[in-house]
């Protein structure tokens, strides 16, 4: 903690110990100017990189594809409204007139595990705003039962480490919002999800919170500690202008309200059997007054203006999730493994059994954890103690993981020709990628590769990008220049490649 330099550090220990007990020790150390000066310029550089924004709405969804599979027209309303937010805060800056602007919080319906909040945290560590994500059920009215609301803005401020200004261009995600909602029954309605609802709706709007609570013990300390060193105790505020507010939520029986409005001779065509093509119909004709029905205030639905869901992910979206996501859960599973020397390797059709278990666990994405922690805990638990160094896992491993794991102790270099012709595959995939052209090896060309590898003591990746260095202005030639798409590499290839590449650029002309 940093004090003025007239604050008396032994006040505040003695009227702690008088409070609390003389149990209570304190230890004060004064940061250097030198940090404080740092401290500053770090914050001023983050401050002018969250505010220098300049994306346009696909650069946002183009990044955002990379880690979320599907819910494209959800990535696409979200990064629109992103866009005119902050590009609004940007002009705010400049012009200092905001009087005709309304903010565009977001509702974002969705079931769970389908990457609501996934989306947001993506855009907020693209940008560079503070984030704070939170479940609507933990607060009160009051805060005396449960948080109080203005607690998500105070954390804002924990978040962009006491930068007031960064703060409040930050992004506030609320899950659970539905849980929230107060329809009206014979006993009334709940006072409670009431009383949060129009506390969240004084903070979406615009107003001044202050920094420190009244009811927190640690801001009245710091109250009292800056008293002591000023004579006087300055207000400070968090301003909500600026602030943008998502919240999400499940939503069950919501598609059931929209299909009683609509009626049934508008999706009589769909049929009854609530299928996830019904459900998106339904969902994307959603209005006010469906969310009105459904027990969320008038006001507060109304400062939500962007609606926008998440459809359901099937086995394919979450077979693509595990093999193309920035983000995927093998990436976590490869790092527990490697950190006891063990290579794990995942082929297509393993991927997609652990995508149809998932599934069976109706969870969403959240189902790939508990199926992968599921079929490898053993693995984890067994192979640190053992000499496996690499496995591969397929089909029948993650369908009968106990059976395949004790094949595997039994012969530890079980998997190694497998892995070989594995790796040798990705090697083949990753050259016809960058070149444009298929690349095939001989059987011949794969043993001496792996051997020649092995005998060097280095990974076949690290071998073989060093020897297609040799390769690559050749192939890059041929791309532009033959009809031919076929290359297959054989052991000649391999001990002279420069002659190789020289012989098929040749009759590339003939």
């Amino acid at each position: 903690m940093a004090f003025d330099k007239k604050f008396n550090p032994d006040e505040l220990k003695q009227f702690l110990q008088n409070k609390y007990g003389s149990g209570v020790q304190v230890e004060i150390f004064p940061k250097t100017q030198q940090e404080q000066t740092d401290e500053v310029d770090e914050a001023a550089q983050r401050r002018s990189q969250a505010l220098q924004f300049d994306y346009k709405p696909s650069q946002i969804k183009a990044y955002l594809d990379r880690y979320v599979i599907q819910q494209d027209e959800a990535k696409k309303v979200l990064a629109t409204a992103i866009c005119d937010h902050y590009h609004h805060i940007q002009s705010c800056a400049v012009e200092q007139d905001c009087r005709d602007y309304k903010k565009q919080n977001i509702i974002l319906i969705g079931p769970t595990g389908v990457g609501k909040t996934y989306l947001v945290q993506n855009i907020a560590g693209l940008i560079g705003v503070p984030f704070v994500k939170a479940d609507a059920t933990k607060y009160s009215e009051t805060g005396y039962v449960g948080g109080d609301v203005e607690d998500l803005i105070r954390e804002l401020v924990h978040q962009a480490e006491g930068d007031i200004q960064l703060a409040e261009s930050g992004i506030v995600y609320l899950d659970e919002i539905d849980k929230i909602a107060t329809p009206m029954s014979g006993l009334g309605r709940d006072v409670s999800g009431h009383g949060v609802q129009r506390g969240l709706l004084k903070l979406m709007e615009e107003t001044e919170v202050p920094l420190r609570s009244p009811t927190d013990i640690a801001s009245q300390m710091q109250a009292f500690m800056e008293f002591q060193s000023k004579g006087q105790v300055e207000k400070k505020t968090i301003s909500t202008k600026h602030i943008l507010f998502i919240v999400s939520g499940a939503f069950t029986g919501l598609t059931e309200i929209i299909r009683k409005r609509l009626g049934s001779k508008q999706i009589g065509f769909m049929g009854s059997g609530r299928s996830a093509e019904e459900v998106q119909y339904l969902l994307e004709r959603v209005k006010s007054l469906d969310f009105i029905e459904y027990g969320l205030e008038a006001e507060f639905i109304g400062r939500l203006p962007v609606v926008m869901h998440c459809n359901s992910l099937l086995v394919e979206d979450l077979f693509k999730i595990l093999k193309y996501s920035e983000g995927s859960l093998l990436k976590q599973y490869k790092r527990d493994f490697q950190a006891y020397d063990v290579d794990v390797y995942f082929t297509d059709r393993g991927m997609r059994a652990l995508a149809e278990k998932a599934a069976t666990e109706e969870i969403g994405a959240r189902g790939l954890i508990t199926v992968c922690e599921r079929v490898f805990r053993e693995y984890k638990y067994q192979l640190p103690d053992h000499e496996v160094k690499e496995f591969i896992v397929g089909r029948e491993m993650v369908l009968n993981p106990a059976k395949k794991l004790q094949e595997l102790l039994d012969d530890p270099t079980l998997y190694h020709g497998k892995v070989l012709e594995f790796q040798l595959g990705k090697v083949e995939q990753e050259l016809g990628g960058k070149f444009g052209i298929d690349i095939k090896f001989t059987p011949e060309a794969a043993r001496l590769i792996t051997e020649t590898a092995e005998g060097m003591n280095t990974d076949l990746f690290t071998y073989c990008a060093d020897l297609f260095q040799e390769y690559e202005h050749g192939l890059n030639l041929l791309r532009k220049t033959s009809s031919k798409k076929q290359f297959v590499i054989d052991e000649d290839g391999i001990r002279n490649p420069e002659e190789t590449v020289e012989r098929w650029i040749k009759e590339s002309y003939q």
